[in-house]
């Protein structure tokens, strides 16, 4: 089980990055453009700058919705490899059956 704290900074930032998607976005559109100057240009990366730094996507961490585990997450799921192989045994996920060949 992941820290308590770990996984509440994680939802923290989830919500701050869907409070400035819009923002952010068109800002990104603004200073791509080629026909502005490089001072207009300078003025709106400094606002992209401004924005909070856990507003970023990048920033956010998949985890497993039950662990808090970060690795061998599972998209699909949402689910760590350990909690997909436990559930799956139990017969808890549906569709899941086991492989043989």
């Amino acid at each position: 089980m992941a820290k308590l704290s770990s996984i509440q900074k994680n939802s923290n930032r989830l919500k701050l990055i869907k409070k400035f998607k819009s923002k952010r976005n068109s800002l990104k559109v603004k200073v791509m453009q080629k026909d502005l100057t490089m001072d207009e240009r300078l003025k709106i990366q400094n606002k992209l700058n401004d924005l909070p730094r856990n507003s970023s996507s990048i920033r956010y961490r998949n985890r497993c919705k039950l662990t808090g585990r970060t690795r061998g997450v599972y998209r699909k799921f949402g689910l760590s490899r350990i909690k997909i192989r436990e559930l799956s045994m139990s017969g808890d996920l549906p569709g899941v059956v086991k492989s043989s060949w």
